[in-house]
């Protein structure tokens, strides 16, 4: 492991006392939560470290488990903790539980959360289909905590299952992801986010069950923000274009389905422009391999403005983390994606300790030491430390590139960009961009010759969509209607107003 000195988001000297009160301003305005000091801090690296933590703590609990996560998975290490968040509820523990619906789908059968019911696990599903509210599918509960007695929380980018585990017997290896241990009066601001979702969901958690911040007492010196994201609320993606733009000396981004949107992507291009080491860590191989593609045509604007992107040569890189300037952190579960920033319920901890950035700029180090630099087209150049380009080589250079997979949601984005600029002609496309018009030019060659030949391909899914759309907006005017009765309230009535 590479030893670093810290730099600092040189946040402040003397004489920047008023540019640190500003700038606390700005991060908790943009992140809608206040700098919590008094923490203690453990960062946890990959399924090992976490697994083994999070057990730790819920086979201790006395009070109370909140334990949300996009899903659980029926296998051996789901298992695992269900009969341990089982075996804490049969001994008088309440125990409350969150998993995804959509993030579960084909993970976990119903018997596997009617056996934790059936123990006193209070379990609840964020939103599952209902025909009423297709589009609801859209926002999920991404985020992946635990908080146990208002004594110890986690937050962190694993979900619960054996893909996280290492199988050194077998020659495999688990997948690569972070997450931290809190102590501390941030405690409160980590159980409230738990509430927010359990009483999105139905029965509110009563408030006198909620710690309190000035009944835990400190346990450390880490200053830190929980950010609580909803659907719409932009909170992180406010936050990450603030600490591009803050950053002085470096920006190291993990992410497990990068897929940028204009506005992120050009702070980065701007922060590098400007001198700042730029570097974005991706999956070489995804959980979603058909997306490769798609993502590949995105990173050309970040080589061009000298942005480092490396690839992760193990079986999946999950992680998702920021560290600026050796001062400043970020772990959780948001992407670097629409979906994460305006679509889901998220769940991430930002961090201003000087050693927790030292250690996880560290880490960072030793994952490129097990990652491959994409770069536009190879050439012999002035090496730094770990043999890679610095980041001013880079500048200026053009040809083909190689990139990472994304998520689907964002990935989108990226089809319709390059196929609009090939339509419209409003921008010169990538030579990396050639497979994604190719594979668009024969997906829409291929349907609009289904339907010529056979309209009912066309038609019959469009009457479909539309009737579906119809009996949903009816049942949910029907549904208005009744509450309104319910409330005894006259029916609406439109009209001019007037004399």
């Amino acid at each position: 492991m590479v030893s670093i000195e810290p730099s600092g988001l040189t946040l402040p000297s003397a004489r920047d006392t008023r540019d640190s009160a500003l700038l606390d301003r700005a991060f908790t305005r943009a992140a809608g939560s206040p700098l919590v000091p008094g923490n203690s801090l453990r960062v946890l690296k990959d399924g090992a470290d976490n697994y083994s933590a999070w057990l730790e703590a819920i086979r201790h609990a006395r009070e109370r488990i909140y334990f949300e996560n996009y899903f659980i998975v029926d296998d051996a290490t789901g298992r695992e903790f269900a009969e341990a968040l089982a075996e804490r509820a049969r001994a008088g523990v309440r125990v409350r539980l969150i998993y995804d619906w959509v993030g579960s789908l084909h993970k976990a059968p119903r018997r596997f959360w009617r056996a934790l019911t059936d123990a006193g696990v209070e379990v609840r599903c964020f939103n599952p289909f209902r025909f009423s509210a297709p589009f609801q599918t859209l926002h999920r509960d991404h985020r992946k905590m635990i908080a146990i007695d208002g004594r110890v929380g986690f937050i962190t980018g694993l979900c619960v299952g054996d893909m996280w585990i290492a199988h050194p017997g077998q020659g495999g290896e688990g997948w690569r992801d972070t997450g931290v241990e809190i102590r501390g009066p941030a405690l409160c601001d980590i159980e409230r986010a738990f509430a927010q979702v359990w009483a999105a969901i139905g029965t509110p958690i009563p408030p006198n069950e909620l710690v309190r911040r000035e009944s835990i007492p400190e346990a450390g010196d880490v200053s830190l923000r929980i950010v609580a994201s909803a659907p719409g609320a932009t909170g992180l993606f406010r936050v990450d274009q603030l600490v591009a733009a803050a950053a002085r000396h470096s920006l190291w981004l993990t992410d497990a389905y990068f897929a940028g949107v204009p506005p992120y992507v050009q702070a980065l291009r701007a922060a590098a422009k400007d001198g700042v080491d730029v570097r974005l860590l991706v999956p070489g191989a995804s959980d979603i391999p058909a997306l490769r593609p798609i993502t590949q045509a995105g990173y050309r604007p970040l080589l061009e403005a000298g942005i480092r992107v490396f690839e992760w040569k193990g079986p999946m890189l999950h992680a998702k983390t920021a560290v600026a300037d050796g001062r400043w952190a970020r772990v959780g579960s948001s992407n670097l994606n629409v979906a994460s920033w305006i679509g889901n319920y998220e769940l991430d901890v930002l961090i201003e300790h000087e050693a927790t950035a030292v250690q996880m700029e560290q880490m960072y180090l030793a994952d490129l030491e097990n990652s491959t630099e994409i770069v536009l087209f190879p050439r012999r150049r002035r090496r730094d430390s770990l043999g890679l380009p610095s980041a001013r080589e880079l500048r200026g250079i053009s040809g083909g590139g190689r990139g990472s997979a994304s998520r689907a949601a964002a990935g989108a984005l990226r089809i319709g960009r390059a196929v609009g600029a090939a339509l419209t002609e409003q921008r010169v496309l990538a030579n990396t961009e050639a497979r994604v018009l190719g594979l668009m030019g024969v997906v829409l060659l291929a349907l609009g010759v289904c339907i010529a030949i056979w309209p009912l391909v066309g038609a019959v899914p469009l009457a479909v969509i539309l009737v579906w759309m119809a009996v949903s907006l009816l049942i949910r005017a029907r549904a208005l209607r009744k509450a309104r009765r319910t409330q005894g309230l006259p029916p609406t009535r439109v009209g001019r107003a007037g004399p």
